[in-house]
């Protein structure tokens, strides 16, 4: 073990005319630790990770962490939120630090900031380097480096002040190399993912037992954030939604002040954060324990079979945009056997666009560092020389998923994604679907039926695993939330 400490600038430290990097503060630690010292977060592996994306033998990966600011013309800090590249190299949730990793002698060096001794008796003590010690996975930095290696950055804009003129920079090959790496999760990534949604189960379990007491959206908000910081988990992975009635609605309705009085339904969407890894959970509920009325419960089980169905078919080698293609035709069967949806054949509405008045988003996204994760390619990608199937037996992994070009986004395993099909009926949308051409296939009045409902949406997270799926989400939902709801469960 070697750490050393100073006031002095890091390129005094290097040899020339090896590469220099300034961080963005002068401690600079340097660890060697056995990898079974303890679970660490696996930094060193997502190193190499990245470097086999990048293709690279040699070279040397540089990345900020988030610094510490106040807000504009203020002198209160801004929340820290660490940079999720950042961390995903080092596992450090700590601000004013850096990394640099040598990818010919594998070593992954982190720098952080001398100790303040005022901000240490203002805000409390700063990243000792006993902490350093016991909890990252960074190595000893070693002298030698190959000359005139290429240092590559996520942003040109990053680049540090002080380094050789002719040293060779790429801005262009890390962003993507990363985000490829950061789509297949390891155990250790897994197993925060599955924390955030044990926690996030817990709270929606709560609130699902206290609803029909509550007598404002912001209660709900309240209570959920209760029961995550007391267990924990002090960060949210998103901003809450807590919707009632015509609010659910608006996809990302977050003033979450509004009365529940009279309200039909409740669309909860509300994940932990834990350890910075996210979890996403979505459950539509009555606040009363009963469906209020048949559109409803009529429009939940659309919902539910929409998610139902699409996460069976959650597996290494699928195109999730074929999944999506799915539940769209599910969420078309069922608003045509509802009369929303008429005037044409299931092929036509599909082709015409109508649905996406009702069904406007995605199914799904990854989840990882961020709850809208990064990924090498889109999971949404589609071949634009693949006409859309209308019928879902045409969705089968026999019939659809191969042969396939390489630009499509095939599900891994070791990827967490969400499932998280809904059901809209916003006056804004409906006005103006009024004036395009695929309003002959929309039964307006119908539709109006449906309006004070305001939205339904059902979300689990996913991991894909080598032989299927495994739901990753505690959270009650269906009869079981009923259940609750009545005090019966």
């Amino acid at each position: 073990m070697w750490v050393t400490a100073g006031a002095r600038a890091l390129e005094s430290q290097l040899p020339q005319p090896d590469v220099t990097v300034n961080s963005v503060d002068s401690l600079w630690i340097n660890l060697a630790l056995p990898a079974h010292s303890c679970d660490k977060y696996p930094a060193k592996q997502h190193a190499r990770n990245v470097a086999r994306k990048l293709g690279a033998t040699h070279g040397l990966i540089f990345i900020a962490g988030q610094p510490t600011a106040n807000w504009r013309d203020s002198d209160q800090e801004k929340p820290f939120r660490q940079r999720r590249y950042f961390y995903y190299l080092s596992g450090v949730n700590e601000p004013d630090c850096s990394l640099t990793y040598d990818v010919a002698l594998d070593q992954l060096t982190l720098y952080i900031p001398d100790f303040d001794l005022h901000r240490a008796i203002w805000m409390g003590p700063t990243l000792s380097r006993e902490d350093a010690q016991n909890q990252y996975d960074v190595d000893r930095l070693v002298r030698g480096r190959v000359k005139n290696s290429v240092l590559y950055l996520v942003h040109a804009s990053e680049i540090p002040a002080g380094l050789p003129t002719e040293l060779p920079l790429d801005s262009a090959q890390l962003l993507p190399a990363i985000n490829a790496a950061r789509a297949i999760k390891d155990d250790y990534e897994i197993r925060m993912i599955r924390h955030a949604n044990e926690i996030s189960g817990l709270a929606h379990r709560k609130v699902l037992e206290g609803i029909r007491k509550m007598a404002n959206e912001s209660e709900i908000e309240g209570l959920f954030l209760n029961v995550c910081t007391s267990n924990g988990a002090r960060n949210q992975a998103y901003q809450i939604i807590a919707a009632s009635g015509p609010n659910a609605a608006v996809l990302h309705y977050s003033r979450n002040d509004d009365s529940l009085l009279g309200k039909p339904l409740v669309c909860l969407d509300a994940g932990a954060e834990w350890h910075c890894y996210a979890s996403d959970v979505t459950r539509t509920f009555p606040p009363s324990g009963y469906w209020p009325s048949n559109e409803a419960v009529d429009i939940y089980e659309i919902v539910e079979r929409m998610q139902e169905e699409c996460i069976k078919r959650i597996r290494r080698g699928t195109r999730f945009r074929a999944v999506h293609e799915l539940a769209n035709d599910i969420a078309i069967e069922g608003l045509m056997s509802l009369g929303v949806l008429r005037g044409g054949s299931h092929h036509e509405i599909n082709r015409s666009g109508a649905s996406k008045v009702f069904f406007p988003h995605g199914l799904g996204h990854h989840v990882g560092l961020e709850v809208h994760d990064v990924s090498g390619s889109p999971i949404m990608a589609y071949d634009a020389g693949r006409v859309p199937l209308p019928n879902s037996e045409a969705l089968t992994a026999r019939r659809s998923f191969v042969p396939l070009p390489e630009s499509d986004s095939l599900l891994e395993e070791g990827m967490v994604v969400t499932v998280e099909p809904g059901l809209y009926f916003s006056p804004l949308a409906l006005a103006n679907a009024r004036k395009q051409p695929y309003a002959k296939y929309i039964d307006f009045e119908a539709a109006e039926r449906y309006v004070p409902i305001g939205g339904v949406r059902i979300e689990d997270d996913i991991l894909v695993t080598a032989n299927g799926n495994e739901n990753l989400t505690t959270a009650p939902k269906g009869d079981e939330a009923l259940a609750i709801i009545r005090g019966h469960a």
